[in-house]
């Protein structure tokens, strides 16, 4: 079965990988929803109204609630990492974007999502910058990656030199409420000798757009009309321009 390559898909993204053939793409980039909405703390507040009074995170997700139960939205996960894992060459990996968190004392490493899966390395992204209204924590700065390779999955040339702890900037100058860096993304897809790239959760375009700036193909799902929207006017204006913010 042939694929549409360098293309965005309207659609659930689980519904939508089911209909992949096996072992179609060498690379998996995403970063899904976090599930903040159902934090147990203040984990979008300041105390004094909101954290990030003018983040576009404060709003939510378009087209999704981004409150689900703990044990659903860690099954909905797996079930998401598991498809990723089909659609993989014997020679690919996953990286999947993902944060830890405290809930009730109790810590979150996403162990009940990612348990016995094939991970290789985790990566720290480790934030610049940022905000901390509350005196009860210190400054939360870093995400990780989570390296999910096949057998056969090795690095490009030279990548290997990289630590596991890299350091970008957030993308400021993006409208969609959880943007990755295209920096960061160009990190991860540079590093690997992938030509076919899939993001289940493409959101604003970012992994397309390194794609493209790679000399990659590449795949991308939302269930947003707004965000495949917003996604394809990157893309178009990067395609024009030939330049975007890192």
């Amino acid at each position: 079965m042939e694929i549409a390559l360098n293309k965005l898909i309207l659609g659930d993204c689980l519904e939508e990988m089911r209909k992949l053939p096996s072992g179609s793409f060498d690379l998996v980039v995403t970063s899904p929803p976090y599930n903040l909405k159902n934090s147990t703390g203040n984990g979008m507040k300041d105390g004094r109204g909101g954290k990030w009074k003018n983040a576009e995170l404060v709003n939510g997700y378009s087209n999704h609630h981004d409150c689900m139960p703990h044990d659903e939205y860690s099954k909905w996960q797996r079930n998401c990492l598991l498809e990723m894992l089909r659609v993989l060459s014997e020679n690919g990996a996953i990286f999947y974007n993902h944060k830890w968190r405290v809930q009730n004392g109790l810590l979150q490493d996403r162990q009940d999502i990612v348990k016995g899966l094939p991970i290789r390395q985790i990566i720290i992204w480790k934030r610049k910058g940022g905000i901390n209204f509350n005196q009860g924590y210190f400054l939360p700065t870093y995400e990780v990656i989570y390296l999910i390779a096949k057998k056969n999955f090795k690095l490009a040339p030279k990548a290997n030199a990289f630590g596991d702890v890299w350091e970008f900037k957030q993308e400021m100058k993006n409208p969609h409420p959880a943007p990755y860096p295209v920096a960061l993304i160009n990190r991860i897809i540079s590093s690997t000798n992938a030509q076919r790239i899939l993001d289940p959760f493409i959101g604003s375009g970012t992994t397309a757009i390194a794609s493209i700036m790679n000399g990659r193909e590449y795949l991308g799902i939302d269930i947003s009309p707004e965000y495949i929207e917003m996604a394809e006017n990157r893309i178009k204006e990067f395609k024009k321009q030939g330049v975007i913010s890192f």
